[in-house]
């Protein structure tokens, strides 16, 4: 009998190897890419230029998470309902997933994968019998095309508000510069920026520009191709003048006194070896996707001299972002926390399924409570700055993180620039820090 379960083991492994090694076919990434071709989600009563509040909600409860669900009940907020629209990616990365998806396989441990170049990893539809499916979702997400090859913010605003009275307490202006080393697929150099002697994967830099007391401060995150070794951050303090590495535990702290944590950024900032994840599904849900250039604007914050306004905020505190949702389809994943120390219970992704950026998140708090909800709204290239059209990537523009506990939020209003000529890969380095903030 044990031979024989050893038998079944080996035989069981060997086919959970062969299919993932599988030539994928065009068809199967073609539905990945392309999900919107040939029709497009709907639900019953579901119209589009229509607007979901109090009076209604409850008919449209199904295609709403349960963060977004909530505000609209509780009248914080209303969403009106936009046209669901194809988000295409670059084809340099639709090619590079043709190219080199043959033969992708993850290791055995969590955070370990073999024979990936560029592309999506795992184009293939995921399974609820595959166990590791949502880690799979996790790689497509963590080597997606989120901000190209390389991209700008800048300017970032960053307001924290009372969500009681909409009073604003305090406003933090700031850059956000990304780069990716490797994996790299439409800007040159490809398929990867050399030297690149710590092997890194990806970088982000940020720098405070505003108030006084917190100008010059900066952050650096270096991320490596080996997802299994820990980052190295760092943290330039302006009025200490000095560059300090930060430990792993403080990525999970308030950052800069906000509703976020330096692991929220983007969705998810952190290693895919730090999460345990697990898919929970494929739905269609309403996700905040639109078109920049149709949506309402902030007449009192800032414009430039081409006149790009940013996103209008509304609802209660002023902590929604005025923009349309679309009917897409998402994969629910669930990602717990490996370190049991961690300050929450797990986070709650719904995956946009065509360009795997992460629109919403609601993330619970170690007692199993619903703590904070996380909007990303994503704007098309081909409607935001002129800059930006063509570029394939999908652009955050109106972000707000809402901590339904404490009511209060953290919204961001931005430009960003899909420009490789803005992150030189010397912006960053713990040199630049230095010189950066003298």
């Amino acid at each position: 009998m044990f031979k024989k379960t050893l038998v079944s083991v080996a035989l069981s492994l060997g086919m959970v190897a062969a299919s993932a090694t599988a030539q994928v076919s065009d068809d199967v990434i073609n539905a990945s890419f392309f999900p919107y071709k040939d029709s497009v989600p709907s639900f019953e009563g579901l119209q589009v230029g229509m607007t979901i509040n109090q009076g209604n909600v409850e008919q449209f409860k199904d295609v709403l998470d349960p963060a977004m669900y909530q505000f609209i009940a509780q009248g914080d907020t209303e969403i009106k309902v936009g046209e669901t629209t194809s988000f295409d990616l670059h084809p340099s990365y639709v090619e590079a997933t043709r190219k080199y998806t043959d033969g992708v396989t993850l290791g055995e441990k969590v955070g370990q994968i073999s024979d990936h170049q560029a592309g999506r990893p795992f184009p293939q539809e995921p399974s609820l019998d595959d166990p590791r499916a949502g880690e799979k979702l996790a790689w497509n997400y963590k080597y997606g095309y989120n901000w190209g090859d390389s991209a700008v913010i800048q300017p970032f605003y960053w307001k924290f508000r009372n969500m009681k009275n909409a009073k604003v307490e305090r406003t933090i202006v700031m850059n956000f510069n990304f780069l990716n080393f490797t994996r790299r697929t439409s800007t040159e150099p490809t398929p990867e920026i050399t030297p690149n002697p710590s092997n890194m994967f990806r970088s982000i830099y940020m720098k405070v520009l505003e108030p006084f007391d917190l100008k010059n401060t900066q952050l650096l995150i270096h991320r490596f191709q080996d997802d299994t070794k820990l980052d190295n951050s760092y943290l330039y303090l302006g009025f200490q003048r000095r560059v300090r590495r930060l430990s792993s535990g403080q990525t999970t702290d308030a950052f800069l006194g906000s509703d976020l944590m330096i692991e929220d950024f983007e969705g998810y900032n952190g290693r895919i070896s730090d999460m345990k994840w697990t898919y929970k599904g494929t739905k269609n849900i309403l996700l905040p996707f639109f078109n920049h250039n149709d949506m309402p604007k902030d007449e009192e914050a800032y414009k430039d001299d081409e006149g790009f306004q940013m996103i209008a905020y509304g609802g209660k505190g002023n902590c929604f972002p005025e923009v349309t949702y679309q009917l897409r389809k998402a994969y629910v994943v669930e990602a717990e926390p490996v370190d049991e120390n961690h300050p929450i219970s797990k986070r709650i992704h719904y995956i946009d399924a065509q360009t795997f950026v992460l629109p919403r998140n609601v993330i619970y708090d170690r007692k199993g409570e619903m703590w904070k909800s996380f909007t990303i709204g994503q704007s098309h290239p081909d409607h935001h700055l002129p800059v930006n059209k063509g570029t394939g990537v999908s652009i955050d523009d109106a972000v707000t993180m809402i901590d339904v506990q404490a009511n209060h939020c953290t919204t961001a209003q931005f430009k960003g620039i899909v420009d490789s000529s803005l992150s030189p890969p010397d912006t960053f380095t713990v040199q630049n820090l230095r010189a950066s903030g003298n």
